[in-house]
């Protein structure tokens, strides 16, 4: 966001009259959606990842390692899409589909 941007809204805000309202509300509304772009192209990629994490799980027949089920898919998996991510995915987006088996390292199959 511009420096002019800001001192045009503290203006305002201190009960100046300002002429370039619409170019504020419209700079300041693409700076608060910056990001939101890159997050549903993220959510997106979960998306699509899921049913081929879960489908590898059941296809391996028993507990895996995040490790093992990467290698298993990875080529099935969006371009880009970690081991990481896989992991990440399913700790926080489908924990409730699994059942972690602790050791070290931790095993992961599908809940029944």
């Amino acid at each position: 966001m511009k420096k002019a941007t800001l001192s045009a809204l503290v203006s305002y805000l201190n009960g100046e009259t300002i002429t370039n309202l619409d170019e504020i509300r419209a700079e300041l509304e693409k700076e608060l959606n910056k990001g939101a772009e890159k997050a549903a192209a993220n959510r997106a990629l979960y998306e699509d990842a899921h049913d081929i994490v879960i489908n590898g799980l059941v296809t391996a027949g028993k507990p895996v390692t995040v490790a093992e089920l990467y290698d298993f898919i990875k080529e099935d998996l969006p371009s880009g899409f970690s081991r990481s991510k896989v992991q990440y995915g399913m700790l926080n987006y489908w924990i409730d589909e699994l059942v972690v088996i602790d050791g070290n390292p931790k095993t992961y199959t599908v809940r029944a």
